[in-house]
């Protein structure tokens, strides 16, 4: 992993691995994940620069409190959002999984779809995922509805777009060639 925001999940990970909490903080993180998609407000504090450090320190500890997460967790976001850092922290909570992951012998792959998906389907990908990889896969899955259709899997540096938008933009694009 690279960047800034790989730094600082390979920083927890290492700290969950010697503290014996990586499967605690990756519950605690995957909660917080969950609670930025689901408020508008919570998104527009990690992502706007007018809030200060300070203030932001002080609402994601209040959140956090409220949530209960392990103190490790807690310190950790404090910390990012002292450095200001906390644009970040959904890349930061993305690299701990995908180390979590690997670190089992497992592959994370994110999956982005139109609609959720029914038991049935996600059976069917989670067993076609450690078909094609040979391992098992932890993936996250993305409700885009602007795909229309189809599915699109990133795994790893590889990705595999069978969407319908995408099908539909290939025939206008070879329409406009022919005529």
């Amino acid at each position: 992993m690279s960047g800034m925001a790989g730094r600082y999940a390979s920083a927890l990970f290492d700290l969950a691995v010697e503290a014996g909490q990586v499967d605690a903080i990756a519950a605690d993180l995957e909660n917080l994940s969950a609670l930025i998609a689901e408020s508008d407000d919570l998104r527009r504090l990690i992502k706007s620069p007018a809030f200060s450090a300070d203030e932001q320190e002080k609402a994601i500890a209040a959140v956090l409190d409220k949530v209960g997460v392990a103190s490790l967790t807690y310190n950790f976001v404090k910390l990012v959002a002292r450095n200001r850092r906390l644009f970040a922290i959904e890349s930061m909570i993305r690299g701990y999984k995908a180390l979590v992951a690997t670190s089992k012998g497992a592959v994370s792959a994110e999956v982005t779809v139109a609609e959720p998906l029914s038991d049935g389907h996600r059976a069917a990908l989670t067993k076609a995922l450690a078909d094609v990889t040979g391992k098992t896969v932890d993936y996250e899955v993305k409700i885009d509805p602007k795909i229309l259709g189809g599915i699109i899997v990133r795994l790893g540096s590889r990705m595999v777009d069978a969407s319908l938008r995408t099908k539909l933009n290939a025939i206008k694009l070879a329409m406009k060639e022919v005529g």
